[in-house]
């Protein structure tokens, strides 16, 4: 009996990966358009700091394979590391037309959106990318989520990105949790009823489309802007959809402290959206269901076992389609530690009521709604300097 417990929970594991993996597959390789109608994009960069690698990030946007786009910067402050990094980028290619502002962060709480609302008044095109800084992206990004973009109905478009480059401890487990569990989630959402998951780090959308759904000002004081931006198209009847260009999240010195801040400021964030699916997040860990096989009258050792070998199975199928196997064994011992602290983050979350991020404190309540412990919106109008780097040609 104890042995067909084991059995049944490891080939049903197994079965669910591969259905979830199959789903992402299906939802990134759903065909986009081989020529795309030319339409002239704005990208939007928001910065702050060095991130990992950040030159050869910003370098992957400046050589992107398509004829009119430009390059828009923004960083809260002029003291800011990454300005020098931007102009070097931006004389060395000057072809391309490309914007730095600088702004005091006071329009909005969250400052990613704070950011962004900056940088919205140097667009010059109706398409509007966003992406983050820590993306590396290939030549083909904008050809091939402009594409994916000019499909019916199709309001809003994401990328997948896959966690790659790890040296650290911290780097290793965020990028195996990112490339499988989260890898996992947003590839089911898409072919599942209710919410559509949809990762910041890259949205494409029309900016005339996304003003007459409320615009960066319905979510300038909500941490998961970009959840509830796809809940905005979505509810209007938009498709939200995934491009098929996967994006390197470069990901190399994050340390273990850094990996629980970040995926404690996650899970505080879903407690908050949904309560009651919250709380059924453990049963989506393997560590969890070997808990279950152990109360259930199976041998602790076996179950334990089973437990580690679905969190190795999980992650080694998902980053293995998403980036190669090179690297993966090296990594693969980490799976059960990871998914340990991520239990452990589980049960911290709900307690918490502050978060630090990007330099802010803020504190986060129902449905991720950020207050400031201290007024940060000064009576006198905000200041923006915009930086022309560069014209095109």
């Amino acid at each position: 009996m104890t042995s067909t417990i084991l059995v049944f929970i490891t080939l049903a594991g197994c079965s669910l990966f591969a259905v979830a993996l199959f789903a992402l597959h299906k939802s990134i390789r759903g065909g986009a358009a081989q020529n795309p109608r030319i339409q002239p994009i704005s990208v939007l960069k928001p910065l702050c700091g060095a991130d990992d690698q950040l030159e050869s990030n910003l370098r992957s946007f400046f050589e992107q394979d398509y004829p009119a786009f430009q390059l828009i910067f923004g960083v809260e402050g002029s003291s800011d590391p990454a300005i020098k990094l931007v102009n070097k980028l931006a004389a060395e290619y000057a072809s391309v037309p490309s914007k730095l502002v600088i702004h005091d962060g006071k329009k909005g709480i969250n400052p990613k959106v704070a950011n962004l609302r900056a940088m919205l008044d140097s667009v010059d095109h109706e398409v509007v990318l966003i992406s983050d800084s820590n993306v590396q992206a290939p030549s083909s990004y904008l050809r091939e989520t402009v594409a994916v973009l000019g499909r019916e109905r199709v309001g809003l478009v994401s990328n997948l990105f896959v966690g790659s480059d790890e040296d650290s401890l911290g780097a290793t487990m965020d990028n195996l949790h990112l490339n499988g569990h989260i890898a996992a989630g947003v590839g089911l959402s898409h072919h599942l009823p209710g919410p559509t998951l949809v990762v910041g780090k890259s949205m494409m959308f029309r900016r005339s489309e996304f003003e007459s759904l409320g615009g960066f000002e319905s979510v300038a004081s909500v941490l998961a802007e970009d959840y509830i931006i796809g809940r905005m198209y979505q509810t209007a009847g938009y498709k939200v959809v995934l491009a098929p260009t996967i994006l390197k999240n470069i990901n190399r010195s994050l340390t273990v402290g850094g990996f629980w801040r970040r995926h404690l400021r996650w899970a505080m964030l879903r407690t908050r959206l949904n309560p009651g699916l919250y709380l059924l997040e453990p049963l989506t860990s393997p560590l969890v269901w070997g808990v279950l096989a152990a109360l259930a009258g199976a041998p602790v050792n076996l179950a334990l076992f089973m437990g580690i070998f679905l969190c190795i199975a999980r992650d080694a199928m998902f980053t293995g389609y998403l980036r190669g196997t090179a690297g993966l064994a090296r990594c693969l011992p980490y799976s059960p530690l990871k998914d340990g602290l991520v239990l452990a983050i589980w049960l911290t979350a709900p307690f918490k009521r502050h978060i630090a991020w990007r330099g802010h404190r803020v504190r986060i309540s129902s449905g991720t709604r950020l207050f400031s412990e201290a007024p940060r919106y000064a009576q006198e109008p905000v200041v923006v300097n915009e930086v022309q780097l560069a014209s095109g040609i």
